[in-house]
């Protein structure tokens, strides 16, 4: 019998269970204390936010049951005639509820000529009708919609919030997730709840043992080795022009020849450039960044830093930063993704 994935497991029953959405769930939370329930609402953000998790709820919580609750993926019935369909639907009663709610997924999809056919309904529907439209692409929403809904915009989470839940969902399954192995995890998830848990739904089938490191997750998960992110900093680090512009150049060729993916190895590295020079410059904030790293990586990073009695002198800057930002911008339309990284390198070691 195959297992429920996790973010079905735990997907959010109640508003108190959603995390870091307050700006959604108090305003529909106290619209539903004051039974003053709109007819069209428009839930706007990225993937796996829960949005459509908060639709449910609200659903709920006005009294629609199952039967009242209709589901519809706008994306493959983005017709006239299934709004047409939809719309002639709408017109009958509940079969035992207050509301019959209508949730529509992807909003953004519907044909032009849908959102004709939907438009007047949408502006009058009977009283007993209450829309919600779901989207990851608010501006492909037409105006007319937009101002006849209630607009909410769900927010990415941090990533500290991610690894929190990672970590409080691992605990459940029976798991210690450590923090680095959370912090990856949050990264992968790239600021969807869904994901991170997706992410450790792998992690748990595949790593054995009730401790999870960050070793086992980059295993897993094919991610960048802190090693291979940590010979590119040291390289970095040296001195031009005798210093390590060919080892950084070689550090980059091998992990492309590794297969990992170039742009989340430049997302660790870029996060690795910003702590060493955090770690330099804003004493006051190492115990935090020793909190957040780990003792092992806040270790490394002081000594790659130059901040440790190994270590006198490090030449990476806001100039390295900022080349490898640059990257970053670059390495989206990239032929080559190691390509705008070996780029950078030759950027800072240039006459």
């Amino acid at each position: 019998m195959a297992h429920q994935a996790l973010y079905r497991t735990y997907r959010p029953a109640t508003f108190e269970e959603v995390i870091g959405q307050e700006q959604v769930t108090k305003p529909l939370s106290e619209a539903v204390k004051a039974k003053k329930i709109g007819h069209a609402y428009l839930f706007a953000g990225s993937r796996g936010l829960g949005k459509t998790s908060v639709a449910r709820i609200f659903a709920a919580a006005i009294g629609t049951s199952e039967r009242d609750l209709h589901e519809i993926d706008a994306a493959s019935h983005n017709s006239v005639e299934d709004i047409r369909a939809l719309t002639e639907g709408v017109y009958t009663l509940p079969f035992e509820s207050s509301y019959k709610v209508y949730i529509l997924d992807e909003v953004h999809m519907l044909s032009k000529g849908a959102w004709n056919a939907f438009l007047k309904t949408l502006e009058e529907p009977p009283a007993h009708a209450v829309f919600i439209l779901a989207t990851t692409e608010i501006e492909k929403v037409p105006e007319t919609v937009q101002s006849r809904c209630q607009v909410f915009e769900f927010k990415k989470p941090t990533r500290a919030v991610l690894a929190k839940t990672a970590i409080a969902v691992a605990k459940k399954e029976g798991v210690a997730l450590e923090a680095a192995a959370a912090e990856l995890v949050a990264i992968l998830a790239e600021g969807s709840y869904r994901d991170a848990l997706s992410v450790l739904q792998k992690v748990l089938v595949a790593a054995p043992g009730k401790i999870i490191s960050r070793e086992s997750v980059e295993a897993v998960t094919a991610a960048p080795r802190r090693e291979q992110v940590h010979a590119l900093l040291s390289a970095l680090a040296k001195a031009p022009p005798a210093g390590g512009q060919g080892r950084a150049l070689e550090t980059i060729e091998k992990a492309a020849r590794a297969g990992i993916d170039m742009r989340l190895y430049l997302e660790l590295v870029l996060e690795g450039l910003r702590s060493v020079l955090l770690i330099r410059y804003a004493p006051e904030l190492r115990p935090e960044l020793a909190s957040e790293l780990g003792a092992d990586e806040f270790a490394a990073l002081e000594k790659i830093s130059g901040n440790d009695v190994v270590s006198s002198t490090s030449h990476i800057t806001h100039k390295t930063l900022r080349a490898f930002l640059e990257a970053g911008e670059r390495i989206r339309y990239a032929p080559i993704p190691a390509l705008p990284l070996e780029l950078a390198v030759l950027e800072l070691y240039k006459e």
